[in-house]
């Protein structure tokens, strides 16, 4: 589950938690025919088009940091689901990709002042 998110989770507890995580991320994440791209374009667009924006802010920076999609392909998404989500939707996940991409920025440049001063 970090390993798909890219981020440690230390929230779960109890059965409903442990199951949903073994499941998902033990097993369907890892099933052979698909990469962790593959699925994460595939989530992308599930999630768009069912207008669930809320999971996508927790995918789309998670593809970011993982090297899974660049600025390029992530603003590629962004256009081709405006006109097959709806410009609605298509928005608000172009709104989450800005919102990734100059939070990374941020956070490079943080790292290089940091790096530089010390």
């Amino acid at each position: 589950m970090e390993q798909v998110y890219g981020f440690e989770m230390t929230d779960g507890t109890g059965d409903f938690f442990a199951y949903t995580a073994d499941h998902l991320f033990a097993d369907i994440w890892n099933r052979p025919g698909l990469t962790d791209r593959d699925r994460r374009l595939l989530l992308i667009g599930l999630l768009a088009g069912s207008h669930q924006h809320d999971v996508l802010t927790i995918q789309i920076p998670a593809a970011y940091a993982a090297g899974e999609l660049d600025e390029q392909q992530l603003r590629e998404i962004v256009i081709l689901l405006c006109h097959y989500a709806g410009w609605p939707s298509g928005s608000r996940v172009n709104q989450i990709v800005e919102e990734t991409i100059a939070k990374a920025a941020k956070a490079a440049k943080a790292a290089e002042a940091a790096a530089s001063s010390g």
